[in-house]
């Protein structure tokens, strides 16, 4: 059966084509993208803009004839931080679907946690034990727990690299006033959750999933793509902590030409490391595995096991 998801998150429309096998993970047979950047196209009363509107609409329509071109018996459409937090947000629903015949389902931060969690369970399995997954979008930051599919505890902070870039450095390169008040902005935000989330015990594997950690862990010298989803990536604490200091200090240009930067996400990746890098100290890491599979793998997931 092939499934296409669209996932429209606060950097980037993103259309996965799969093929779905009962008993075999979901193959991925297409994908199609744009960065739309709707967490930098909320004005200053938090209503999506006229001109994210007008891209979102385009894209979607485009999506929808990518899925219907390449076979898809089945479109599952969501939305993610930017389009949820928008005080116009059911106004750009019905504007998607009355245009593009495309409704798009707005997801809740626990459950967008929720179902990451469970796709990385499913990559790692059960021998992994207690898991501590850890995703950095462009409007927010998902944390979940547990030794189960369905986590004990998910919570989520509006930590989104795109996000706090856009609050924080309207400039582009920061201050050190702008970037120390940044990093304790995070780091209140996330102490304030470690406890809850540690309440039940150690993570056994700890991961993180989304473009921004890995792009941070190629940044730091993981494998790039080329090897595979199967090589093994990780992000070390010392060597994010390294990169950071120089990272602070680059153009936007300049950290585009980095290993792993793509142009359209290198203005955030500071605002991205901070956040990696607060999780890390504070929850005491050295080191987070990186997960292949995320949101849409375990939007996918829920899908297929119901069907």
């Amino acid at each position: 059966m092939r499934i296409g998801v669209l996932d429209i998150g606060s950097n980037t429309g993103h259309l996965l084509v799969v093929d779905a096998y009962r008993g075999a993970p979901p193959l991925p047979a297409f994908t199609y993208k744009e960065p739309l950047r709707l967490a930098e196209h909320l004005d200053a009363e938090g209503a999506v803009d006229s001109r994210g509107v007008k891209a979102l609409v385009r894209f979607v329509d485009e999506a929808r004839a990518v899925a219907a071109d390449k076979g898809c018996s089945e479109v599952i459409a969501f939305a993610t931080s930017a389009v949820r937090d928008a005080v116009n947000a059911d106004a750009v629903l019905a504007k998607v679907e009355s245009q593009t015949g495309v409704r798009l389902e707005v997801l809740a931060g626990d459950e967008e946690a929720r179902l990451t969690f469970l796709a990385v369970r499913r990559w790692f399995g059960w021998s992994s034990g207690r898991l501590g997954v850890f995703d950095i979008g462009g409007g927010s930051l998902e944390i979940a727990t547990g030794r189960d599919e369905t986590p004990d505890v998910c919570t989520s902070l509006p930590l989104g690299a795109g996000r706090l870039t856009r609050d924080w450095f309207p400039e582009g390169v920061p201050t050190d006033a702008e970037y120390d008040a940044l990093r304790l902005f995070v780091r209140q935000q996330i102490a304030g959750n470690v406890g809850a989330l540690r309440r039940g015990g150690d993570f056994d594997h700890v991961v993180a999933t989304s473009k921004t950690f890995r792009s941070l862990a190629r940044l730091c010298g993981a494998a790039p793509s080329e090897a595979g989803p199967y090589a093994r990536r990780a992000l070390r604490r010392d060597l994010l902590g390294a990169h950071l200091d120089e990272l602070r200090t680059l153009s936007v240009a300049e950290i585009a030409e980095r290993p792993g930067v793509s142009p359209t996400r290198a203005h955030q990746m500071v605002a991205g490391a901070v956040v990696a890098d607060a999780l890390m100290d504070l929850f005491d890491l050295p080191e987070l595995e990186i997960c292949p599979w995320a949101l849409r793998e375990g939007v996918l997931i829920e899908r297929h096991d119901h069907m």
